[in-house]
């Protein structure tokens, strides 16, 4: 807002001149001076979060009679419009400001009173009306788990059941063609890429089922702990009436933490939580390089797939496609593992009653489901546009040496050896080497080296 005229507002450190147009304080103000280190302000995503405890603090104070009902309705009201989506840009507080959040807890209650002022008329105090009840302390712990919470269930879960869906049906739709399977990155025993592509569907169902089972921590909320666990300045009932006012606003359980000592004082659930979106990056990574391995060549590579060809890969070798979608994932999944390692460090700087990182945490997590669920989509989408290559997939499966392993019953590891050695160093179909260095007839061989046959794993009949 640089150029804009200044009006002067007051806090308990004194004056400070804000622009005219924004809707903050001074606290807010002041923030913005103190704090330009990263020049990123924490996702609107949060401070919807936060609004939504400022919505249901006021309507639960006007219950209790702390807060008379005109001042309680303003506040609801901006703090819905906001929750709705409008004012993002009266959030400017850097994400590397005071490890409470207490200025962004600030901004929302500054900018929340101005708005209820206009709207009622009545002065609107950001600290004795917006905030009744409440401290950063207990406020900030909570929003990360409501924010996490909606980003997972509107975000994550949603893409996510996509990408499952695209894999259960690739599977099935390939479960009948049959390619060399890889180990060590070497040719080893056949496999379908049905079998190939159920095995990533199998890493992607087990996402969900770590988010529900961390459901249950994400549901406990700080509130009502206020300073540091002791509900100081609050009403015995005000945690447990916020969570019942914030499930029944969002749609989404949530219940007082029953030790709010626990609440402020540690980040154990955030914690816990990047560490499953990493599993998710990994299983995101496992799938991005076997499809970019699969793409390679397409003349000196494997080439067994073609990757939907979305730009020209090359701003020099013409003609050259690039597998990018597959390495943007990769990008992100990395950048979620970088997050995780930045929620690890951060949970661990709880000193005494509270965490002092609260705001990077909140960051690093939200941003971590967004990369997952844009990476989820996209990887959707490669899965379901790459096409077989069944030449290519066909020539190297017949030359295979490994197929030998089928004869092993028969012959012996150290006499199927030689006949793999050989045909290798022929370039010759193990089929071909086998019928003469063996006294097998072509029809058992045949039988026995059968590739589809061999996916279905057990012994020979």
């Amino acid at each position: 807002m640089a150029g804009d005229e200044t009006r002067t507002e007051t806090d308990s450190m004194g004056p400070v001149q804000v622009p005219v147009s924004a809707l903050w304080g001074a606290q807010t103000q002041r923030a913005i001076i103190n704090f330009q280190i990263g020049d990123r302000p924490l996702p609107f995503a949060f401070i919807q979060a936060v609004c939504r405890i400022k919505s249901a603090a006021a309507e639960v104070n006007v219950d209790l009679g702390l807060l008379d009902a005109p001042r309680g309705s303003a506040i609801a009201a901006a703090a819905d419009r906001i929750i709705a989506g409008q004012y993002p840009d009266q959030f400017p507080v850097d994400v590397y400001q005071t490890g409470s959040g207490t200025s962004t807890n600030m901004n929302v209650n500054e900018v929340l009173a101005r708005l209820a002022t206009q709207s009622c008329g009545l002065e609107v105090s950001p600290n004795d009306h917006v905030n009744l009840g409440q401290s950063s302390n207990d406020v900030i712990p909570a929003a990360i788990h409501i924010a996490a919470t909606l980003a997972l269930a509107q975000e994550l879960m949603p893409a996510w059941a996509a990408l499952e869906q695209v894999l259960g049906e690739r599977s099935e739709a390939l479960r009948d063609v049959v390619k060399t399977g890889r180990t060590h990155l070497m040719d080893a025993m056949p496999v379908t890429f049905g079998q190939e592509l159920s095995a990533w569907a199998a890493q992607a169902a087990d996402l969900p089922d770590r988010l529900t089972g961390i459901r249950p921590r994400l549901a406990r909320l700080a509130l009502g702990g206020t300073a540091v666990g002791t509900g100081i300045n609050t009403h015995a009932e005000f945690g447990t009436r916020m969570a019942a006012c914030l499930s029944r606003g969002s749609g989404t359980p949530f219940h007082a933490d029953d030790n709010p000592f626990r609440a402020i004082a540690s980040q154990d659930t955030a914690a816990e939580l990047a560490a499953i979106l990493r599993s998710g990056a990994l299983t995101l990574i496992k799938m991005a390089n076997d499809l970019r391995w699969m793409n390679s060549g397409p003349l000196a590579g494997l080439g067994e797939i073609q990757l939907e060809p979305l730009q020209p890969g090359s701003s020099i070798m013409p003609g050259k496609v690039n597998p990018v979608l597959p390495e943007a994932v990769a990008m992100a999944a990395v950048r979620v593992i970088g997050l995780d390692a930045t929620v690890a460090a951060a949970a661990g700087s709880g000193n005494f009653q509270l965490n002092v990182m609260l705001p990077l945490i909140a960051d690093s997590l939200l941003e971590a489901i967004r990369l997952l669920a844009g990476s989820a989509r996209a990887t959707a989408r490669s899965v379901a546009c790459f096409e077989i290559r069944h030449e290519q997939v066909a020539a190297p499966l017949a030359r295979n040496p490994i197929l030998v392993t089928a004869l092993n019953g028969r012959l012996g590891y150290l006499r199927a050896a030689e006949i793999a050695k050989q045909a290798y160093r022929e370039g010759r179909p193990i089929l071909d080497v086998a019928l003469e260095m063996t006294d097998l007839d072509r029809t058992e061989l045949e039988a026995l080296l059968d590739p589809e046959r061999l996916t279905r794993g057990g012994l020979p009949d």
